[in-house]
Order: structure tokens, then C-alpha cells, then sequence
């Protein structure tokens, strides 16, 4: 609930003008009435409207600024003449207005060109950027017409009593962990200029190649072309840039040129190699500062190059994303090194700063009867993708073929671990392979993605849903079979949600060579000093306040695994991100802060910019989404040769004219 003077959003009007303290409403929206830690906010505009907190608020500056920031953006833009000259059309007649020297004609042309921009502009920033403008126009009229029928300026023309910040987004970026400039990148691969595409995905993940693999792409879901037909492959668009790159042997194509060694003594630890510490030593890197990464495995790239399957990641291209952060010149990583407590003792006093990027590598319990770790045919879910893939990718070890083979495999689970590890079974000859499951079809979808479900079932997982584990049965300490209770989904009589409650007599007998728990991971928490008395989340993980990754120790952070739990690959590369663009102000300052972009992420995300309900008109419908093609089954399932083999040119070129650029640009006044 936020406190407002005025505000209209998503055709929800509040007006307590007039109001006396009893009759005043509240809206329903997460505004910004703060900004940032106590800093209030005297007024938000945004693509579907305005909020006015702040009745002293000069509602003439505030739109002539808002028109002001696009124009800023328009100018760069350039790509249509109703998005750019019409901003600076609209913004040049509210500068005249605002210093007093308008006309009424003014507000009709105004009106005027602000339709043509909703009409006619090729992108959402030039259609929605007069829609609070016309707003402020409608129900604070006597504020614009006292300015022209007096000829004086506006109260606070030309004065600094407010400052203006502003951000754009889009629907998809804001669901992004990462924050990536998706539209970006999708009109790099429009235009077939891979370099542009690749450094707008580069800006905030530089783990193209993998995340345009493994992503389970959750922009997508705030994809409004799925409005109208059927949301972008975003996804698959990623790798494109990145592909091009490598599959050229060109020179990196960095977002930004990086800076030298600053070389002035600072310097930072990062605790392991995965997604979350390679990116932030990318990003510290760019800055010019020494970073030093600490790997307990032989190999660099953690859970995602031991543990996803190199049909779904090929290690070839994950150490190009690797060697990415190995070639700047301030990174060092030093591997086959296991930190302790007292290790990490002494990192923290030789560091300025340290960063917790360890992941969750401790397969969890199943929960039954006479589990019991030590027994054959028992097998954890993280151990077993270890074995096959540091097989397949490094030659390490032994094939899990040796084990599986003409075995019956049965994992517990419903997520993408669980996936990796039924179709790895497939693959290292396993007879019967079956993935057991407490929830539903659709849930199991939801947790993963629909792509990786409907492969698994086509090459020959069988799913048994609404079950679960009751007693692992043995012989001498050898796995013999399951005994497995069926469930079913009852409603709640009171509306609230659905139990899931064992059917009685419904139990029956699964005989198998192994069970393999993957129902989730936990951290390895050794590494932790007791005596620091760390603040642990009830989850095992390292409390932090999801906004600068600082734990309760000063200048120890965390991000990833050990600060969420088990989480998607864009997740920790979000916060890792995040986490050192904090820690380069840290080490220099010794403050924690945000970024004035970073804290308007923040109040895009929890606004929530993708509107499902949204009529999307004035496109033609009807535009199929492209599907990459797919490894053929028969020949996939007894290798682990890359299942998808992404877009060919003409597909991806295809499938970015689909986007509908859906840019918006939000601005706050404090």
C-alpha cells in the first residue's frame, strides 16, 4: 500500500486532492514512495501513468522533465521520425509552456503530435511516453493553462528543488535476473550486427554462450508478444552473438573497453568458479581491479561444467565464456584450491573484500524409510552427474556407463537436476530409466522448461507423478526395490490451496538397481568460521538483504548457491553482478551502495512492468515462432552430441523482426 496525493496507473485513479483524512484511499500498486534507504520520492511517471506523493510537486516540470529524458533517449535511438522528432517536438512545447511563454494552441499541437507518436511510432517508448504526459495535461489542467494565461514560468522553471532520475526497461528485461537489455540484442540479430547483439548481452551476462543455452528463460514469460501470438525465443537469440564470435575466432567483443590495472594495492577474493564468481570477476575486471578467484575442483565453471550434461552445454562452449574472464588481465584463479574456515580467515585479512560464490553440492535426503547413503545402488544426484560429465568433458575418472548400463535408474525429483540426471541415465545405456514426482505434469514443466520435458519424455523417461518414496527395501545392504505411496491433489473446501494427501491401499513395489535422490542441494558450510557467527537464512544459506549481496560481516559477500540456494545459472549472474558493482565502491569507500540505475531495477521489478492483460493492437497477428532444430531422438539418446542446434541465420533473422521493441522509460522525482 503506498500513501498518494494523486495517481492514475493501469486506469486506477486515486485522487485525494480534496480528500480529508478519512476519505483517502490507497492504490494497489507498488510505487516508489521511497526511493532509497529513507529517501522519499515526491513523484513517479512511468509508460502507464503518474503518482504524485509530494502535493507541493510543480506538475509543469514534472512532465516537461519526463519529456526531457526522452528526448535524451530518442536522440541516441534515431530509428523512427515519430519516436524521435515527435519527443522533441512535445518536450521543445512543454519547455515553452513551463517558462511562460506558451499558447493554448500549444496544448492542441501537443495533443496532436502525442497521437500520432501512440500511432505511429515503431517502438513501445514512443507510444507510451505520452500517455502520462496527456494525463497531467487532463487532470492537472489549471497548472499548464495558469502558465500560458499569465506568460510567467512554471514555480520551479529552471530551479533544482527536485532531481529527475530515470531508467529504461522492458517487460522481459525486468523478469530477467540479469537485467539483460534483451530488445537489444534481439535488434543486433535483426540487423545481422552480432557485434552490437553480443555487447548488449555482455552489459550485464557474460556467459552468453551458456545462458543462451541452460536459461529456463523467465523473460519470456514476460514476453508481450505472447499477447498476441507467441512470445520471442529469446533464449536461442542469445547464443547467436555469441556463436558468431567464437565460431569466427574473432577478439572479444566487450561491452565496454576495459579499464587498465588500476594497480593502486585494492584487491578482492572470490570464492569459487561457477557462474556466480566468474561474473563477478568479469565485471571487477572491467573496472581495472585485482581479483583473485579460489576453485576447490580441478576444473573451472563449477556446478554447470561437472554437473549440466554436454548435451545441453557443450564444455567447448562454456570455456569460451570461461576463458572470457581468464584473459583480463587483473584476473587470477587459483584452482584445486579447497578453503577451509581458517583459509578463509586468512583471505578475509589479505583481501579489501571477499566474495562467497561456493554452490550447493550436498544432494539432500529423499526422507523415506532405511534410506541409508551407504547403500549400493544409492546414489546422489550431484555425485553421479559428476562421474558422467567429468567423463565426458575432461576424461577424469571412468564412464558411468560401467554402473548404468542395462540398469533400472529411478531419481526422485522435479527439477533441472532431476532432468540432467534421467536423461544422462538414458544415455549410459540404462534399460529403464523412470523420474518419480509429488506434483504434476505441469508443475515439472513450470519448474523446468517445457523444451527440456518434452525431450526427456521422447527419448524414453517415464514419469510417474502424484508419488513418492516410502521405503528403500535391500538385501545385505543392496538396493532390491521401492516401496512407493500414490498421492492425490484434494481441493481445499475453503478456498485455500490444494493438498496433496496419500491414497490408502494405492501403495505398490518399484524394483530397481538405483535410486538417485535430486529433490535439491545444500551448501557445504565448513567454510564458514563459527566465530563469525554469521547470519544464516532458515534455508542454511548466507542472510543478506537481496540488495547488495554484503552478509552480516562487513566486506564479506555472497551471491549464488550460498546465498539463495539451488538457482538458475541467470539468477546467480544477477546477483553476482550486482555484488560487484557494489564491492568496487566498497573497497574505496568502505560504504555500501546502489547504483541510482540499480535501485530503479529494483522498483521496475516490484512494480511489475509486464502486464498479462494487456490488448495488444495495431500488429499484425500470425507471425509463427521459429523452432531451432533438434538432434534426432534415435541418434541422441546413445551420445552426447548437442540436442539443440540453434537458428540458422535466415530462422534467427526471422525471429527478431518479431520483437516488438517493447521499451518503456520510468522516472522518478526525489
Amino acid at each position: 500500500m503506498s500513501d498518494i496525493y494523486f495517481s492514475l496507473w493501469q486506469d486506477e485513479l486515486i485522487d485525494n486532492r480534496e480528500k480529508t483524512a478519512e476519505d483517502i484511499k490507497q492504490t494497489s500498486f507498488k510505487l516508489p514512495v521511497e526511493f532509497d534507504k529513507g529517501k522519499k520520492t515526491k513523484a513517479f511517471v512511468g509508460w502507464s501513468g503518474f503518482a504524485i506523493f509530494d502535493k507541493e510537486v510543480d506538475i509543469v516540470q514534472l512532465a516537461c522533465n519526463y519529456a526531457r529524458q526522452y528526448q535524451e533517449y530518442s536522440e541516441a535511438c534515431g530509428r523512427c521520425a515519430p519516436g524521435r522528432w515527435g519527443g522533441r517536438i512535445v518536450y521543445d512545447l512543454l519547455d515553452k509552456i513551463g517558462r511562460g511563454e506558451g499558447e493554448m494552441s500549444d496544448i492542441s499541437h501537443l495533443k496532436e503530435i502525442s497521437d500520432t507518436m501512440m500511432k505511429t511510432s515503431k517502438c513501445e517508448i514512443g507510444k507510451t511516453v505520452p500517455v502520462p504526459l496527456l494525463n497531467m495535461i487532463k487532470y492537472f489542467q489549471e497548472d499548464f493553462t495558469k502558465c500560458i494565461q499569465e506568460q510567467k514560468p512554471s514555480p520551479w522553471y529552471g530551479k533544482d528543488e527536485a532531481d529527475f532520475i530515470a531508467n529504461v526497461t522492458a517487460p522481459c528485461s525486468d523478469l530477467c535476473p540479469s537485467h539483460v537489455d534483451i530488445p537489444a540484442y534481439i535488434e543486433g540479430v535483426r540487423d545481422l550486427n552480432f557485434e552490437a547483439s553480443l555487447k548488449a548481452t555482455r552489459q550485464t551476462m557474460p556467459l552468453s554462450h551458456t545462458c543462451g543455452r541452460v536459461c529456463p528463460h523467465p523473460c519470456e514469460d514476460a514476453c508481450r508478444r505472447a499477447n498476441l501470438d507467441q512470445p520471442i525465443s529469446i533464449m536461442e537469440l542469445k547464443r547467436v552473438g555469441a556463436d558468431y564470435e567464437t565460431d569466427h575466432n574473432l577478439s572479444w567483443f566487450h561491452p565496454v573497453k576495459p579499464k587498465k590495472p588500476k594497480n593502486d594495492g585494492k584487491k578482492v577474493a572470490i570464492i569459487g568458479a561457477g557462474p556466480a564468481g566468474l561474473t563477478a570477476a568479469y565485471y571487477l575486471a572491467l573496472e581495472g581491479i585485482d581479483v583473485t578467484i579460489f576453485e576447490e575442483l580441478p576444473v573451472l565453471g563449477g556446478e554447470v561444467a561437472v554437473g549440466v550434461p554436454q548435451y545441453r552445454m557443450p564444455i567447448e562452449k562454456y570455456n569460451q565464456d570461461i576463458k572470457l574472464v581468464e584473459d583480463m588481465p587483473t584476473v587470477t584463479i587459483i584452482k584445486n584450491h579447497r578453503v577451509t574456515a581458517q583459509r578463509l580467515k586468512e583471505i578475509d585479512e589479505q583481501f579489501d573484500a571477499t566474495m562467497l560464490g561456493f554452490g550447493a553440492r550436498h544432494s539432500k535426503a529423499i526422507r523415506c524409510e532405511n534410506e541409508n547413503k551407504d547403500m549400493v545402488g544409492y546414489w546422489g544426484a550431484i555425485d553421479m552427474l559428476d562421474k558422467v560429465n567429468l567423463w565426458h568433458k575432461y576424461r577424469i575418472g571412468s564412464p558411468a556407463s560401467e554402473d548404468l548400463k542395462g540398469k533400472t535408474v529411478v531419481c526422485v525429483g522435479g527439477g533441472f537436476t532431476s532432468m540432467d540426471v534421467v536423461r544422462c541415465s538414458i544415455r549410459e545405456g540404462a534399460k529403464k530409466v523412470i523420474m518419480l514426482y509429488r506434483r504434476d505434469e505441469k508443475t515439472i514443466i513450470r519448474n523446468t522448461t517445457l523444451e527440456e520435458y518434452t525431450e526427456a519424455v521422447e527419448e524414453g523417461v517415464e514419469f510417474v507423478f502424484y508419488s513418492a518414496i516410502n521405503k528403500l527395501i535391500d538385501e545385505n545392504g543392496v538396493l532390491k526395490s521401492l516401496i512407493v505411496d500414490k498421492f492425490e491433489l484434494v481441493p481445499d473446501p475453503d478456498g485455500g490451496r490444494a493438498q496433496l494427501i496419500k491414497q490408502e491401499g494405492k501403495s505398490y513395489e518399484i524394483k530397481c538397481d538405483f535410486v538417485i535422490p535430486a529433490v535439491s542441494q545444500s551448501c557445504d558450510l565448513q567454510i564458514l568460521p563459527k566465530e563469525w557467527e554469521l547470519t544464516m537464512t532458515s534455508w542454511g544459506t548466507l542472510q543478506t538483504n537481496g540488495k547488495d549481496y554484503m552478509t552480516s560481516r562487513d566486506g564479506l559477500f555472497a551471491a549464488g548457491d550460498c546465498e539463495y540456494g539451488p538457482m538458475t545459472i541467470v539468477n546467480a549472474v544477477g546477483q553476482a553482478k550486482r555484488a560487484s558493482s557494489v564491492i568496487s565502491r566498497y573497497i574505496y569507500d568502505g560504504k555500501v551502495s546502489l547504483t541510482n540505475d540499480e535501485i530503479m531495477e529494483d522498483h521496475f521489478n516490484r512494480l511489475r512492468v509486464y502486464d498479462k492483460k494487456e490488448k495488444i493492437t495495431g500488429w499484425m497477428p500470425g507471425l509463427p515462432r521459429e523452432h531451432s532444430e533438434k538432434l534426432d531422438t534415435d541418434l541422441r539418446k546413445t551420445n552426447n552430441l548437442e540436442v539443440n542446434k540453434g537458428f540458422t541465420q535466415d530462422e534467427a533473422k526471422a525471429e527478431a523482426e518479431r520483437c516488438m521493441r517493447c521499451y518503456y522509460i520510468g522516472m522518478v522525482a526525489v
